[in-house]
């Protein structure tokens, strides 16, 4: 699910000249699933306890679903040219009103989960709205709405509990933890151990961004504005707006990350989104997705998330510590950055002697 929108200038020459398509070997999404999956057989080797479905697998996969969503928010906001520095606060700010739904008012889990959406989709509003209408810097503005977060977050744990913690634990939410697909059985058939229930939130937010960036005429503006934002305002594009909805979404996604870090863990507190930053960003563009706005990948950032998870929990069986860990996984995430340039310059060069 790779989506872009490119002036017919920013094509490289040589591919029009030529009219050929790029070999299917240079596909991003393609390198990444060869690399995930040959890293996952080499950790299955070198530590067999890596294959473990219910003690390995399906905490991995469980962090992959939460992470993915939370690159998925920072895709959103780079498909318009921006990005959201705030995406961890954001997920903390939407699952403290899951969490004051469940502790106070004692709300079931599905009417806390739509409280948190609430809310993170509201708090991205104000963001985009601030962007739009003052036409500050993307950075500058999420820079200080993360600041301003963390210190209204930290405050209303402070004021509303004593452990820094909303505990209540609605009917449902240690399913979401806990359970596996192998939980779900239809007659005699029933599902993998490994794959969390939690993931179908992340299923369903992919297949939201894949229509509505694939299929409809929202999704193409909102790339059209973060390719060319000029061009895109003399077609009669609202840029404004779309800016806006590209915020708000990517506030909703941020909290439904939140809140499933929360269901994760079985507790809602002030410290949920602390490590999102650097994944969220990750994630999206080993996906695919452009710093510079005009290209998203849905797939590809599903994909990119689970390539770090799988270094990371590979390299952690492995004995390294995290100091060393840290080093190997930029050193293999800049190979696999490498490996994606050198795959395209090569397809060019091929294109060219063809032509």
């Amino acid at each position: 699910m790779t989506t872009s929108v490119s002036p017919p200038e920013t094509v490289p020459a040589q591919e029009r000249a030529a009219g050929h398509r790029m070999p299917f070997w240079v596909n991003q999404r393609l390198g990444l699933l060869v690399l995930v999956i040959a890293l996952g057989v080499l950790f299955g080797v070198l530590r067999p306890a890596f294959l473990d479905q219910r003690l390995v697998l399906f905490p991995l996969l469980r962090d992959v679903a939460t992470l993915t969503v939370v690159a998925l928010a920072q895709m959103v906001a780079l498909s318009v040219g921006h990005m959201n520095l705030a995406v961890g606060r954001m997920a903390a700010f939407g699952a403290m009103f899951a969490g004051i739904g469940y502790d106070k008012l004692h709300l079931p889990m599905q009417a806390g989960l739509l409280l948190c959406l609430a809310a993170g989709a509201a708090i991205g509003a104000v963001t985009g709205w601030l962007i739009a209408r003052t036409g500050v810097s993307s950075f500058v503005v999420t820079l200080a709405m993360d600041f301003a977060l963390l210190g209204l977050v930290s405050l209303m744990y402070s004021g509303l509990t004593e452990d820094a913690a909303f505990t209540t634990r609605p009917a449902g939410i240690d399913a979401l933890r806990s359970y596996s697909l192998a939980d779900i059985c239809v007659g005699p058939l029933c599902g993998s151990p490994a794959v969390p229930q939690l993931a179908q939130f992340t299923v369903f937010a992919m297949l939201g961004l894949g229509f509505l960036y694939g299929c409809t005429r929202i999704g193409r503006e909102l790339l059209l504005t973060g390719a060319n934002p000029a061009a895109a305002e003399l077609s009669g594009i609202p840029t404004g707006r779309r800016v806006l909805l590209a915020h708000t979404l990517s506030g909703l996604l941020a909290a439904l990350a939140g809140f499933m870090a929360a269901a994760g863990t079985g507790t809602f507190r002030a410290s949920i989104g602390d490590d999102f930053m650097l994944p969220s960003f990750l994630g999206a563009v080993l996906g695919g997705t452009l710093l510079t706005g005009g290209v998203v990948s849905v797939l590809g950032t599903l994909l990119g998330t689970a390539l770090v998870g799988v270094i990371r929990k590979g390299l952690d069986l492995l004995g390294v510590g995290l100091e060393s860990l840290n080093i190997y996984l930029g050193c293999i995430l800049l190979l696999a950055l490498s490996a994606d340039r050198i795959r395209t310059v090569v397809s060019y060069r091929k294109v060219v002697r063809s032509s």
